[in-house]
């Protein structure tokens, strides 16, 4: 049997952490003159107390570093765990919210998905605001320390390639992870920062520019609006495409941009694809606009390209109604969804980087028929790929696939139309945040669904944030056995 006191006391301290957060969203309300500060006052201790006594409950258990399987536990943990308490504020303080519309906000939130079951955002507290906000925020920054510390030991997806590619080119400026992820949060404190600045000159208000600034970097996609983008001008809509890119890049890169190293980011075959498949996609959609339409050529170019990199990069925003410009755009941005940002970014889906590898695998196995007694080697931008990363990325697409199979038919079977149930795992399992068909509300929000289908969406939204194997290899026997 496992320890699972260290796991323990690391859960209960980023619980406790949680609840002292949310004395910013109470201060919110509290200098706006809004009675809903003392909901997240209550929130706060409640979290703060009970993160507390888990944390001092397991403290005697811990001796060391974690071990393999207890990192398994902490990272399924956490993303269970940390949206419970999150999820507080909205059922203390949103009329009508219960446990499963507050676990979905709040699950929705820390995995940045950004999927709602809320409408009226126009009108909400601003504490209640800034605490989705908040939750995207802090879900982006642990999925990059998650993604770059845990997962390359876990060999999650092709993941252990990235480790080597991460820790031994920083190894000689930056040799301990705690190095690491202080410079990710560095990294990551910036990007928002300049991202809240620019949206307050191109015009926002600073609560809707801090706010936007939390959930774009963070590519999370609650707004404070119904109407998300469209609510904006042109400034904001072309500055937010910029800024989902950038997140959508791989973060260890700008901590390489810090340490004075420019060639790895330009250098970076992901980056370079992930880029012009964007283009790709733009073309195809704003092609399509301009010959069955008549809309002008900026709006169709920026509207093109905002819902585009949005999908793309799995923030959500949306700038316009995709659905009503026919079905080819719905098929092209859903696919975008599927393909996801770079790997090690706050992007979701499959990433870039595996969709490279199981190309390149795919080339080798060609040549492999047309030259039998050939001994090749699959290589990547030059570098030979290990069969470790081959197998891993395989299997990572195996079970993407069958995973949304299984997640749309069980969501069909709670009564939602077909192409709501496919494009709702579509989703949850890619982290994305809208969905198309006629139980989508107009605002795009979830209300409507029945709670069967939010909580099979939320177990889809915590197997696609942490690459499905992390969770999933929890219920193997052979884990518990070592």
């Amino acid at each position: 049997m496992y320890d699972i006191r260290p796991v323990g006391y690391i859960v209960g301290l980023l619980t406790a952490s949680l609840g002292v957060l949310m004395l910013l969203p109470m201060a919110t309300d509290l200098v706006a003159g809004n009675d809903n500060w003392l909901v997240f006052l209550e929130s706060a201790i409640v979290t703060v107390l009970v993160g507390g006594l888990i944390a001092v409950a397991c403290l005697n258990g811990v001796t060391g570093g974690l071990s393999l399987q207890q990192s398994y536990m902490l990272t399924t943990g956490a993303w269970v765990v940390m949206p419970a308490f999150g999820a507080l504020p909205f059922m203390l303080g949103a009329p009508g919210v219960g446990w499963v519309d507050g676990y979905f906000e709040a699950m929705s939130g820390m995995t940045t998905t950004g999927a709602t079951v809320f409408v009226g955002l126009d009108a909400m507290p601003p504490g209640t605001l800034l605490w989705r906000s908040l939750l995207q925020w802090l879900g982006g920054l642990g999925i990059i320390i998650v993604a770059l510390i845990f997962l390359p030991v876990m060999k999650v997806g092709g993941m252990q390639y990235f480790r080597s590619e991460g820790f031994d080119t920083l190894g000689k400026v930056l040799p301990r992870a705690l190095d690491i992820s202080k410079a990710l949060v560095e990294v990551y404190l910036a990007l928002t920062l300049a991202a809240a600045v620019i949206y307050a000159v191109l015009g926002m208000t600073v609560f809707d520019a801090v706010n936007h600034a939390l959930t774009t970097i963070a590519t999370g996609g609650f707004s404070t609006s119904d109407q998300s983008f469209a609510h904006f001008g042109a400034g904001p809509s072309y500055a937010a495409v910029v800024l989902m890119i950038l997140s959508g890049l791989p973060f260890i890169r700008y901590v390489q941009l810090m340490n004075g190293s420019l060639r790895p980011l330009f250098a970076d075959i992901q980056i370079r694809a992930f880029l012009r498949w964007i283009g790709y996609a733009t073309g195809l959609v704003l092609a399509y606009r301009l010959a069955t339409s008549d809309v002008g050529v900026e709006l169709a170019v920026r509207e093109s390209l905002f819902n585009v990199v949005t999908l793309f990069t799995g923030t959500g925003y949306s700038s316009a109604d995709v659905a009503s410009w026919g079905d080819f755009p719905v098929l092209v941005v859903v696919l975008a969804g599927f393909v996801g940002a770079c790997t090690a970014s706050t992007g979701c889906s499959i990433k870039v980087f595996r969709y490279l590898v199981l190309i390149e695998a795919i080339k080798e196995q060609i040549r492999q028929l047309r030259s039998p007694n050939r001994v090749g080697q699959i290589r990547l931008d030059g570098r030979p790929l290990g069969e470790d990363v081959i197998s891993s990325v395989v299997v990572m697409f195996t079970l993407f696939i069958v995973t949304f199979g299984i997640l749309a038919v069980l969501l069909s079977m709670t009564g939602l139309e077909t192409r709501t149930a496919i494009t709702s795992a579509w989703t949850s399992i890619c982290n994305v945040g809208p969905a198309y068909g006629p139980e989508v509300g107009p605002t795009g929000a979830f209300d409507t669904f029945p709670d069967s289908a939010k909580m099979l969406m939320i177990l889809g939204m915590v197997l696609g944030r942490l690459e499905l194997l992390t969770v999933l290899v929890l219920f193997t026997r052979r884990f518990w056995q070592g």
